[in-house]
């Protein structure tokens, strides 16, 4: 199974949960149930959280695709790419309960949601594309110069460096790090305060916050995924 939603109308929010019994690879399978379950969000006007399995948020993108080169390379890398501008572009906020490791382009999605919490331990999180040699999606380098502190840049893009959660906080990637039964509680918690906010006007403010990011997002993709 690769992801549950649970919607309560007793609730103030959604809950998304990324679970493949594994290693949460970002497959086929698991982006199309992602969506369709954000859809279902979506019609709800709730704030999201989206969590992962224990130990592990998402690996990144099925390695067993993106090993066989060609077209469905590409075709997996706009899949990924169009879930981060939804989830940037999302009218309601996105949480990410950041359940363990989040790497490539899992930590491409904790760089397009609106608050992440990630918990402390030996996890890593981290753009390690180089170290597995590959090189980072040009829409993958905008967000990453958009959401993460400039000071670990190079590091963090270039160098492959990986974080645990409290590197992750001053990097960028994450907002938060709170012990490992504190997650869901953190992130209902956070949920349920910002489900107080006006959502029209956070959807506009939003959309202006990220007015930049978001035409840099469609020429990085144009350039490289083709539209």
């Amino acid at each position: 199974m690769a992801a549950l939603i649970e919607i309560k109308e007793e609730l103030q929010y959604c809950f998304i949960q990324m679970d493949d019994g594994k290693a949460n690879a970002l497959s086929f399978d698991m982006l199309t149930q992602m969506n369709a379950a954000l859809d279902q969000a979506e019609r709800s006007g709730k704030v999201v959280i989206i969590g992962g399995r224990p130990g592990k948020f998402s690996a990144g993108f099925d390695l067993s695709v993106m090993g066989q080169g060609g077209d469905i390379v590409f075709d997996l890398l706009r899949a990924g790419a169009a879930l981060s501008r939804r989830l940037l572009k999302f009218e309601a906020p996105v949480i990410l309960a950041v359940s363990g490791h989040a790497l490539a382009m899992a930590a491409l999605l904790l760089l397009s949601a609106d608050y992440r919490i990630g918990i402390h331990g030996s996890y890593k999180i981290g753009l390690n594309e180089v170290a597995i040699g590959m090189t980072l999606p040009y829409f993958g380098v905008e967000l990453a110069k958009a959401r993460l502190a400039t000071t670990h840049m190079n590091r963090a893009v270039g160098l492959a460096q990986v974080y645990d959660a409290v590197g992750a906080v001053a990097a960028g990637y994450l907002d938060e790090a709170v012990n490992e039964d504190e997650l869901l509680p953190r992130a209902v918690a956070m949920a349920e305060q910002l489900s107080g906010l006006n959502m029209e006007a956070h959807k506009h403010t939003k959309a202006r916050v990220r007015e930049d990011l978001n035409a840099a997002l469609d020429a990085a993709f144009e350039k490289e995924l083709g539209g």
